[in-house]
């Protein structure tokens, strides 16, 4: 009965014991399983962005100089002088931009005056056809002063000023120097028109011309002339 009664024990002992070892080994299973997440926590992510705002750089690299037409001219006689100035825009913005151009108002009818006489003896070109310049210099009996311009890349120059070797302002025309004339005026008037940065900068030139015809009329007041001309500069 008592080795019975041991046996019992010995059994019971060994159960507990390898219920024990079976609970602590199934306890250090799910510790080491669960242990990545316990040790480094639940993750977590968000989502943030960075900017840089570049600003648009268009300007004047090489602002138009004044002019001085190349020579006088009799008042009788008459005769033609011309004269030029360039200016560079340098520009970042992919877009492209434009140029106007518009004559200062002196409140007179003309651009050009006499500097000592105010007199308007030479007149604003009288050529240009419905607003938009004229195909070469057209003559008048009176002392006449315009403008055209021309490009060192001739897609630059706004579509007035492209000819298709008989008409100016057209858009499959081609850039021609000294071929379409336009009269100034104070209204601004688009002479650049480019579609694409500059970032070395572009290259224009504005080119002038006087004329006096032989007995011009009115007769033209012995005097130095002067007009005087803005340049502005937009971004498209």
């Amino acid at each position: 009965m008592k080795k019975n009664y041991l046996n019992h024990i010995s059994q019971s002992f060994w159960f507990a014991l390898m219920v024990s070892v079976t609970v602590v080994a199934m306890a250090l299973t799910t510790f080491f399983l669960a242990e990545p997440t316990i040790g480094y926590g639940q993750v977590d992510t968000t989502t943030f962005t960075i900017k840089q705002t570049i600003t648009d750089e268009t300007s004047f690299k090489v602002a138009p100089s004044n002019v001085t037409m190349n020579g006088s001219i009799a008042g009788v006689t008459g005769g033609t002088a011309n004269g030029s100035t360039t200016f560079v825009v340098k520009s970042n913005n992919a877009a492209g931009y434009y140029v106007d151009i518009a004559f200062y108002n002196n409140g007179t009818a003309n651009a050009m005056l006499g500097d000592n006489t105010g007199s308007e003896s030479i007149h604003d070109y009288g050529g240009d056809v419905s607003g938009e310049p004229s195909y070469s210099f057209t003559a008048s009996t009176a002392a006449q002063f315009a403008y055209t311009v021309n490009s060192a890349n001739g897609s630059d120059v706004d579509q007035s000023f492209l000819d298709n070797g008989s008409s100016c302002n057209q858009g499959g025309g081609s850039e021609n120097a000294n071929t379409c004339w336009k009269a100034p005026a104070t209204t601004a008037f688009r002479i650049i028109n480019r579609a694409s940065a500059a970032l070395t900068g572009a290259t224009s030139t504005i080119s002038f011309r006087v004329v006096v015809p032989s007995g011009a009329t009115p007769a033209v007041t012995a005097d130095t002339y002067t007009a005087t001309a803005t340049l502005s500069l937009y971004t498209l």
